[in-house]
């Protein structure tokens, strides 16, 4: 499968998103552009051909969490010296209002996760986690298998699931 989104740039039309988030819609439309700079996270995107308006988005960047809280069944597979979990964090993930319910959420996530688990490939990366912004966003991100790390709000999927789905 072939990338569907691609990075960020200026000819994408970003003042025109809106998701019905604000924290989201402030973010593509004001912070991106920054973040990418100073690398702290990268940004893809689907824009329409024509127009290079931005039907959706999701953002990428490292992280980890610690060893704590992942789930006992999984922690015991896992080394204790390392009190840390290398991840990636799946940190933000949007679809313009004018395209929501036409599965382009899911298309977006499978995406994001193709590339996660190209990196995985060269770099260490035991899951990819999110930080659900609300209900909804949880229950999006359950369907899909990830996994409420407890106490944390964050959940995660790990990248032997992801690759499963690629390899």
């Amino acid at each position: 499968m072939d990338q569907l989104s691609e990075p960020l740039q200026s000819k994408h039309k970003k003042s025109e998103f809106s998701c019905g988030k604000e924290m989201l819609n402030t973010y593509i439309h004001k912070l991106a552009n920054q973040d990418v700079k100073r690398k702290l996270s990268a940004c893809f995107v689907i824009a329409q051909k024509e127009t290079q308006k931005i039907k959706g988005y999701y953002t990428l960047s490292n992280s980890s969490i610690p060893l704590d809280l992942i789930p006992l069944k999984i922690q015991k597979k896992l080394p204790k010296s390392y009190s840390s979990i290398p991840t990636i964090l799946l940190g933000r993930l949007a679809i313009d209002h004018q395209f929501q319910g036409q599965g382009l959420g899911k298309l977006l996530l499978i995406d994001a996760l193709k590339r996660c688990y190209e990196i995985s490939r060269s770099l260490g990366c035991f899951a990819v986690i999110v930080d659900p912004i609300d209900q909804h966003a949880e229950k999006f991100y359950e369907k899909y298998g990830f996994i409420q790390l407890p106490d944390s709000g964050k959940m995660f999927l790990p990248m032997n699931t992801i690759s499963q789905l690629f390899e």
